[in-house]
């Protein structure tokens, strides 16, 4: 399979940024607004989200010489960080305040790599959608917008929103049951 221009464009985007730091600045562009809004929506106030995307992008510029890419979209690695920063924080809270951290399941170690490997799966299955079924589904799913809101912004009806969802869904469930995840 080929890889997209997409793909491509933000390949080429870290390299850059590997290369030279300052460079960075395009991916944080390109990504502050996904990860604000995924942030935003798992933490209860705006200073907070605003400190965690920060130290998201903090911590994504520290260990970006380390970043491989697996085909796997960039903002992945960011969402990952993020959900990770969103998590070390309720710990931290709930330790101050001496209880458990609501919500948080325990993680099986032997069930990790495979976890990891079917959302790698699905992000390369997402990738391959056409254009309107990805954009979508990145943001219903990513950035958990409405319907209405993804209507808003992409300049269709939210009845065509909801096909493309259903289309892209299809799509997904049927790529996904041939890879036996």
């Amino acid at each position: 399979m080929s890889t997209s221009v997409h793909e491509q464009a933000e390949r080429l985007l870290v390299q850059a940024a590997q290369d030279d730091p300052r460079r960075f600045a395009e991916l944080y562009d390109l990504h502050f607004e996904r990860v604000y809004a995924y942030v935003a929506r798992r933490v209860p106030n705006r200073a907070e989200a605003e400190d965690l995307t920060s130290d998201v992008f903090r911590q994504a510029l520290e260990h970006l010489p380390r970043f491989e890419w697996r085909g796997i979209p960039f903002a992945a690695w960011l969402f990952r960080i993020a959900s990770n920063a969103i998590r070390d924080r309720r710990q931290r809270a709930a330790a101050e305040a001496g209880s458990p951290v609501p919500g948080e399941p325990s993680v099986d170690p032997d069930t990790g790599l495979e976890e990891v490997e079917r959302h790698a799966l699905l992000f390369r299955t997402v990738a391959g959608l056409p254009d309107d079924q990805r954009r979508v589904v990145m943001m219903r799913f990513v950035e958990e917008k409405s319907i209405r809101e993804i209507a808003r912004t992409i300049g269709r009806s939210e009845g065509a929103v909801k096909q493309l969802q259903f289309r892209a869904l299809q799509s997904l469930r049927a790529r996904m049951s041939e890879s036996n995840v």
